[in-house]
């Protein structure tokens, strides 16, 4: 082989790995900001993958996914979200949880944020209205905070004669979403002639203590409201309601599927696969002010017949009726 020739291979063979660098450099990169830990949120990265390739991303082929996992710390996402803005990714994504989104929001003015949660955005200050959200972010309303008084309704229908009811809250998740949703709960019960009581759970562990402490105040019901810590929890949360003998009624389908009793709201995934579709968009040149923040348009109510069962609880017809499903 002549010399020169031998020398061009060098420099080719040489500038290979370069130019495998610099491709990887100008593939965009999406932050993932969650509360919650990788494990047990495998739907919800799976529907936020999903939205991604309807819009023709798929990962490590077009695009890269930063994820950062609070571990159920939520203290800890003002430095994970300033991370990311560190890195300069070309969106952070917040998929269930409004207080990952208040994060992402206070770490940068400029870095696109595409959310969804339970709480009302306009009212939290994520965007200036629904559907012209200005700014930086925009995403998916998932309504769960202002659907307490829909689900008080039904476990009304369910147990007629329920007075006492307690609402199980995260204490780290943002407090204006807390608190938004224990006043309307506090109206719809006075509404109905009971009262609510707020029982606090911010720890995998403090989940069981509250379950303990249940057990000696005997609430007529529980509800759980929409937190990714009781979203990751369907499991714990059923099997500890079914210990006690708790009659609770949840925000999504998973709990009732893992044997809780009864739920009310949207489809989780469905709205995480919204959250990758406007991503995804974003991504393709859109601005998020310009992008209504999109709503739930089907809710769910879905019963476990076996549970309630088990509860020593006959549900009406007229409240099987409206089911969306039944699990018998």
């Amino acid at each position: 082989m002549k010399r020169r020739n031998f020398i061009g291979l060098i420099g080719a063979a040489a500038a290979w790995p370069l130019r495998a660098h610099a491709q990887k450099l100008r593939m965009p990169v999406i932050g993932f900001l969650s509360p919650g830990a990788d494990g047990p949120s495998a739907h919800i990265i799976s529907a936020f993958r999903r939205g991604l390739a309807e819009t023709g991303y798929v990962e490590g082929r077009d695009v890269e996914i930063e994820f950062r996992w609070a571990q159920n710390i939520n203290a800890r996402l003002p430095e994970l979200a300033a991370d990311l803005v560190r890195l300069k990714v070309a969106v952070i994504a917040t998929p269930a949880s409004t207080t990952a989104a208040i994060a992402a929001k206070a770490a940068t003015t400029s870095i696109p944020i595409v959310f969804s949660g339970g709480g009302d955005p306009v009212r939290v200050g994520l965007v200036a209205s629904l559907n012209r959200p200005g700014g930086n972010a925009t995403g998916v309303s998932g309504m769960n905070i202002e659907l307490g008084a829909k689900r008080l309704e039904f476990v009304r229908e369910l147990l007629p004669a329920a007075e006492r009811f307690v609402l199980l809250v995260n204490p780290n998740a943002n407090l204006a979403v807390n608190e938004s949703g224990i006043s309307d709960l506090r109206a719809a019960t006075a509404a109905l002639g009971g009262q609510i009581e707020v029982l606090s759970a911010g720890t995998p562990s403090e989940i069981d203590t509250a379950f303990a402490t249940l057990a000696q105040k005997r609430p007529d019901a529980l509800l759980v409201s929409p937190d990714m810590l009781f979203i990751n929890r369907p499991a714990q949360l059923t099997a500890l309601a079914a210990r006690y003998a708790i009659p609770a009624i949840y925000p999504f389908r998973e709990d009732v599927e893992a044997g809780g009793l009864m739920s009310y709201g949207p489809s989780i995934t469905d709205n995480v696969r919204l959250v990758g579709v406007l991503t995804g968009r974003i991504l393709k040149g859109e601005k998020p002010g310009d992008l209504p923040v999109m709503q739930p348009t089907k809710f769910e109510l879905v019963i476990n017949l076996k549970t309630a069962k088990a509860l020593g609880l006959t549900a009406p017809p007229t409240l099987i009726s409206r089911a969306d499903e039944v699990i018998e």
